[in-house]
């Protein structure tokens, strides 16, 4: 019946996808992308600047990888102290160095956060930190007891030694972090390491543990990141960039297409908040691979956040900020320019909560920023609109715009901070 007939709905997929007529032909969008590519490869020479190249009128901490016998030496000197201080009638108290915000700083020579040299007691016979104390104790017990076996274990297994004593995880992974800083040796050092997290796809081929992995050949979920990253090795790959991504949504759309095979590339996200495995195994990347790195995060003061730790370290872990960060990463989008530009629909916006404007105002105050005017630009007219958008706001033109469209006019037009 005449009722009865389907109506064909306007479909956006196709031809008539906003912008796609501005795309040229992928060739050219490549030699493009190899331009960029050569260009980064000549100027990534290894980094030589060091805390002690720089004349800064303050001490600083860092930490390096220290083998395990390096580190059960390190713990057994430590212990002989604290048993020599009680012996002795004074009791014992660890000196801790403080990771409070006022004991960092951005170094912009360096670009990046760096933990100056200030510490604080942990005395056990006092009732405001006895408990901490006892922690502290019973990690470096554990560490050594690591040490002697030369085995990994994950944080969740740590906790689970002494749930009693820890009460929470997030505890014992603060008190980790502290004996790490106390005895001069990253976290890998300490054979703890987190659950997998992060993955990658794409043109990459690397060794783990003696296998060969083909990050090709693991469909759309990807390989997952190891986490303990000196099991990592051999690296190889004909890839132009690396691409980092925030959320995990936007990955599977993109593993799925292989947009890595048309513009040949490495994709690696941590599925939100940087882990230290994966910022271990970008900066692996980056150093061995000599490829630039180009960021697809939200267009939210969070979204900034996270690209920031990978590019200059997170306050928490600004004692291994050397071994942690990617310098030069490109802000490629979703930016805050790009939702007028790309006409991203009102209904795909969302407004900002007084949280995220009063993170934004806080993250335009950060020097990390304020070296760079087109984060400060992008960044203030966030703050100014008071809107934000998720990657996933580019599906209202159709679930691939993203690779189809998006993407490839970002990089054709090298439209990158």
């Amino acid at each position: 019946m005449a009722d009865n007939k389907k109506r064909r709905r306007k479909d956006p997929i196709g031809d008539e996808l906003p912008f796609k007529n501005k795309l040229k032909p992928d060739e050219s969008i490549l030699e493009t992308l190899k331009d960029f590519s050569t260009a980064s490869s000549s100027s990534s020479v290894p980094q030589t600047l060091t805390l002690q190249d720089l004349a800064l009128p303050f001490r600083c901490r860092e930490v390096a990888d220290l083998s395990l016998t390096s580190v059960q030496s390190n713990i057994e000197s430590l212990i002989l102290k604290i048993a020599h201080s009680i012996l002795s009638g004074q009791g014992f108290s660890f000196d801790v160095p403080s990771r409070s915000a006022a004991n960092q700083l951005y170094v912009a020579e360096l670009d990046r956060i760096v933990l100056k040299d200030k510490s604080s007691q942990r005395p056990f016979a006092n009732i405001s930190t006895v408990r901490k104390s006892a922690i502290t104790a019973r990690i470096l017990q554990l560490i050594h007891q690591l040490c002697l076996k030369g085995i990994h274990v994950t944080k969740r297994d740590l906790f689970y030694t002494d749930v009693k004593l820890f009460q929470d995880q997030i505890q014992s992974d603060a008190v980790l972090d502290d004996v790490s800083c106390m005895l001069g040796c990253t976290r890998s050092s300490l054979n703890v390491v987190a659950a997998e997290k992060g993955v990658v796809v794409g043109r990459l081929i690397f060794s783990d543990n003696g296998d060969m992995i083909d990050c090709t050949k693991m469909g759309m979920g990807g390989k997952a990141i190891p986490p303990n990253i000196d099991r990592v090795g051999d690296m190889q790959s004909d890839a132009l960039f690396i691409l980092l991504v925030e959320k995990d949504a936007a990955y599977m759309r993109l593993a799925e297409d292989r947009f890595y095979n048309r513009f040949p590339c490495i994709i690696v996200t941590a599925k939100g908040q940087p882990d230290v495995s994966t910022r271990l195994f970008l900066r692996k990347m980056k150093t061995e691979l000599k490829l630039p790195v180009l960021a697809l995060v939200d267009s939210d003061p969070y979204g900034l956040k996270i690209l920031s730790v990978y590019g200059c370290g997170s306050k928490n872990m600004s004692y291994d900020s050397a071994n942690l960060t990617t310098p030069d990463i490109k802000w490629l989008g979703v930016r805050p320019s790009d939702l007028d530009k790309y006409k991203i629909p009102e209904q795909c916006r969302l407004p900002m909560t007084e949280q995220d404007i009063k993170t934004g105002k806080d993250l335009l105050e950060e020097d990390f920023v304020k070296k760079n005017p087109g984060w400060v630009e992008e960044l203030s007219l966030m703050v100014k609109t008071k809107q934000k958008a998720e990657i996933q706001a580019l599906s209202t033109f159709g679930f691939q715009y993203l690779s189809e469209v998006y993407l490839p006019l970002k990089l054709q037009q090298k439209d990158w901070l």
